[in-house]
């Protein structure tokens, strides 16, 4: 999803759905609003021993509400039911008017859930990547990346205020579309999107993401004789070295801003 060209913070920029964490994110009565998801396994799935249960918990909060308020996906079922389509027009308007009232932040969660009858679904939610800004950046962020399957029924549809425009991309067309300058893609947007080229299916990819071991991506800032870029943990001239991460092959070490494009290469 394309960010708006006038946001100070990768404005035209295309993202995952995505935000901040939110005080309403760790609600405690949101443990109410789930079914056999507790935050002990948010932070086992996290892999994060220094994370505190309920912010756990509330990282996969987040990344609900904010799919649901840019993309106007609901990882969620229903509470008698079990099973959760909104596809018909009445249940979708509510919905459309609950989203933007999450986005104006004039509901919560958890009013949502009580609203709807609706238990939420964070077990539908795969870690797959924990990013930090580098330090040099005057706006830094500590991301979480999800992996998740889009729910039977339901149409993403961007927010069209953050976020201005949409597309389905597999890897290859979005790298492609890149290189090529007709759309922009962040490092570890394009970082994550190059690592997903390697699998073939869903399937293939969520069976790795479950095993993997996730490490926290934390680059180094440098200058080039034209520009800028950033080194990633698995690159041989990363600092501190004690951060640094084996190398994985064929696999790029280095993003680099070129020619007004972010550009990977492997050193």
């Amino acid at each position: 999803m394309r960010r708006g060209r006038n946001q100070a913070f990768m404005g035209g920029a295309f993202v995952f759905p995505g935000g901040a964490l939110d005080e309403s994110d760790l609600n405690p009565e949101l443990a109410a609003c789930v079914a056999g998801f507790s935050a002990t396994d948010a932070k086992r799935l996290l892999q994060e021993n220094d994370l505190p249960e309920a912010v756990a918990f509330g990282l996969f909060m987040a990344a609900i509400r904010e799919t649901f308020e840019e993309a106007g996906v609901l990882l969620a079922r229903n509470e008698r039911e079990g099973r959760f389509n909104p596809a018909d027009s009445e249940t979708a308007a509510r919905l459309d008017a609950c989203r933007r009232e999450l986005h104006e932040r004039r509901l919560t969660l958890a009013e949502l859930a009580h609203r709807e009858n609706l238990l939420f679904a964070p077990d539908l939610l795969i870690p797959y990547a924990h990013w930090i800004t580098p330090e040099i950046e005057g706006r830094r962020f500590d991301a979480r990346f999800f992996l998740a399957l889009l729910p039977e029924g339901q149409i993403p549809v961007h927010d069209r205020m953050e976020l201005m425009e949409s597309r389905w991309l597999d890897s290859a067309t979005a790298l492609a579309e890149n290189a090529a300058g007709r759309i922009v893609l962040m490092p570890p947007t394009l970082k994550t999107v190059e690592e997903l080229l390697g699998f073939s299916d869903t399937e293939s990819l969520f069976s790795a993401a479950r095993a993997r071991r996730i490490r926290t991506i934390l680059p180094n800032f440098f200058r080039t004789k034209d520009g800028f870029g950033i080194r990633l943990p698995t690159d041989s001239e990363y600092t501190p070295a004690t951060l640094r991460q084996p190398p994985r092959p064929g696999e790029s070490t280095r993003i680099v801003f070129e020619g007004g494009i972010w550009k990977s290469h492997t050193v």
